[in-house]
């Protein structure tokens, strides 16, 4: 069961309100370095720092973040997806989709709850969603249209449908084992057209 903080707690018994917003940080990777460069949009109205694991992140906020799938949490190793819609003209976006590598980026959401009365973040951003991102999709509008980003973040259970590559070649398979010649052929298996029964 997930603890809840004392002070959400007690703001939800209260049934006064709670002011939520949705944190999203990708850390994308620049194309040329390979360095990573991580970018964070929330759905707040200004750009914001977070403490988040005990380090600082700015947040950029102003529209950036348009709108973000309900989540659902659930126990089990479903492969889940979250859609997230991101603005096409906001300059940090711009940024992070077109200047920077997000396909495969690790991914994490967090949800940030506020007091109604003082404005004061109850308690550290708690993360809903730790992925990866699947696909982006970045959507022209006709004239008047509103230009949109739309990012697929698949849940770490899909980590777990990929296969290990280092374990179907001969080179690793004799690291582990020199004599086992199994995997000899296992990089022109396919290539060859040998007829059944062939020498």
């Amino acid at each position: 069961m997930r603890a809840i903080p004392a002070a959400i707690a007690a703001a939800r018994a209260e049934r006064a309100g709670i002011i939520s917003h949705h944190l999203v940080w990708v850390r994308a990777k620049d194309r040329e370095t390979g360095a990573a460069s991580p970018i964070g949009f929330w759905t707040g109205d200004d750009h914001r720092e977070f403490t988040v694991g005990g380090a600082s992140r700015l947040y950029y906020g102003a529209g950036g973040l348009l709108a973000l799938d309900q989540i659902v949490q659930g126990v089990g190793m479903e492969v889940r997806q979250h859609q997230i819609s991101l603005s096409g003209i906001a300059p940090e976006v711009e940024l992070a989709i077109r200047g920077y590598e997000v396909r495969l980026a690790p991914c994490e959401i967090h949800r940030a709850e506020f007091s109604t009365e003082t404005g004061a973040l109850l308690a550290a951003p708690e993360m809903v969603v730790d992925g990866e991102v699947d696909a982006v999709t970045i959507t022209t509008p006709q004239i008047g249209g509103e230009a949109t980003v739309g990012m697929r973040v698949l849940s770490n259970a899909a980590l777990l449908t990929r296969p290990l590559a280092i374990k179907r070649s001969d080179e690793s398979l004799r690291a582990r084992a020199p004599n086992d010649a199994f995997l000899q052929y296992a990089k022109i298996s396919g290539s060859k057209g040998d007829p059944w029964g062939a020498k």
